[in-house]
């Protein structure tokens, strides 16, 4: 689960992180009374206002920008919410801005001059443990940075028995050469950061940048805080935070009827019944010339409503052209897999345009492919991988 900058910075200060304050706003007048809140909290006279929308790259796009005055909040704010915010992470559409952040302006003059650095919180698949990966090159695409400089880029793997160690915490502090105060705030802001992680069950906190302030404190400006879903059931009070409006509304609905779907760019839909063979349909698809529309497992229970469901999930995609439907009949019967297809396909009638191809292998196979050929719909039934593949090649010419 994604979350708005603003909330992950509401995670990250309740575990200690020094984060850039700010109040969320969805209107042009309550920007103006959240900068003349944080004027009298923060001393602040420039604020800044970020969209809030999730996708990275913000600033390009115009999403983020420094008023100098209340006038300016006003206008900045006004022009940012309900704008489509195109972005390096966001479709040629964009996406459209509901609220912004307005933040205090965190680099005020001082002594020294500030500096900024990306940190990131990770888990490393590879190795199985957790990681920190840092650099000295802030408020920069660390994709860049690995392209053009990789030698700036540490990191720092962490034992799961141990946790993160003081000397790794040091390390970290080191090698973004700090010193004195600095390093000793890096040092808190590093522990605090990796406890965070930990203990909200998160898959990815990434701050960029973290910047070290002329007068040496060290303070999240940025926060992308992404939560393990399948650990929401030990944060009730993170599933609020869900923000429907910044995911794709069919992976939405699909997600409220149990199923799971991810969309995608292709003309082929699948419906398949676990992840495994799921993934092989995809490859199968590939094969025959054909894309994959979407991922989309039923589960273990594909009845009528349930494939009727997945019908009609998948037609709203505009690009799908035919439909493969390959189930595997271990748990449910393949016979009463069929008749949910012929069920679900009479319930929605002249709804069904593109061919549907289906494979049903397993238990009483057999019966299911009798059912599906003596149905008189136009539902083509094949037994074989290669003959959904020959399929699939034939029905998209």
């Amino acid at each position: 689960m994604n979350l708005h900058e603003y909330q992950g910075k509401d995670i990250l200060n309740s575990f200690g992180v020094r984060i850039q304050r700010g109040i969320v706003a969805q209107n042009a007048e309550e920007a103006v009374a959240a900068a003349k809140q944080l004027t009298v909290e923060t001393g602040t006279g420039w604020h800044v206002i970020k969209a809030q929308v999730h996708a990275g790259g913000r600033g390009k796009g115009g999403g983020v920008k420094l008023a100098k005055s209340l006038k300016e909040v006003e206008d900045i704010a006004g022009q940012i919410i309900g704008m489509n915010l195109i972005t390096p992470q966001t479709s040629s559409e964009g996406k459209k801005v509901h609220q912004v952040l307005v933040a205090e302006d965190v680099y005020y003059p001082g002594e020294s001059e500030t500096e900024e650095y990306y940190m990131s919180v990770l888990l490393n698949r590879g190795i199985g443990r957790n990681m920190i990966m840092y650099s000295t090159e802030g408020g920069m695409n660390i994709e860049t940075v690995a392209e053009e400089t990789p030698h700036l880029i540490f990191t720092e793997e962490i034992d799961p028995a141990t946790g993160l160690l003081p000397f790794q915490a040091r390390r970290i502090a080191f090698n973004l050469g700090l010193s004195g105060l600095a390093f000793k705030e890096m040092i808190r802001f590093v522990t605090a950061l990796y406890t965070a992680y930990i203990k909200s069950d998160a898959s990815l906190f990434e701050i960029n940048p973290v910047l070290k302030t002329s007068d040496n404190k060290i303070m999240a400006v940025d926060a992308k805080v992404t939560i393990d879903d399948n650990a929401l059931y030990r944060h009730k009070d993170y599933i609020n935070l869900r923000d429907l409006r910044e995911e794709n509304p069919i992976e939405v609905e699909a997600k409220a009827v149990g199923l799971n779907y991810v969309d995608l760019d292709g003309n082929v839909g699948c419906m398949v019944n676990g992840a495994g063979l799921a993934m092989s349909t995809m490859d199968l698809i590939k094969q025959s010339g054909g894309e994959p529309a979407n991922f989309l497992d039923v589960g273990g229970t594909a009845d009528a409503a349930r494939v009727e469901a997945g019908f009609r999930i998948i037609l709203k995609d505009p690009n799908v052209k035919a439909i493969l439907i390959n189930i595997f009949g271990g748990i449910v019967r393949c016979d009463r897999v069929a008749q949910g297809i012929v069920d679900a396909y009479k319930n929605m009638g002249d709804a069904i345009k593109v061919p549907i191809i289906v494979r049903l292998q397993g238990t009483n196979a057999d019966l299911a492919k009798e059912l599906i050929d003596g149905s008189g719909l136009d539902v083509q039934s094949v037994v074989e991988f290669q003959e959904a593949a020959d399929k699939v090649q034939e029905v998209l010419g």
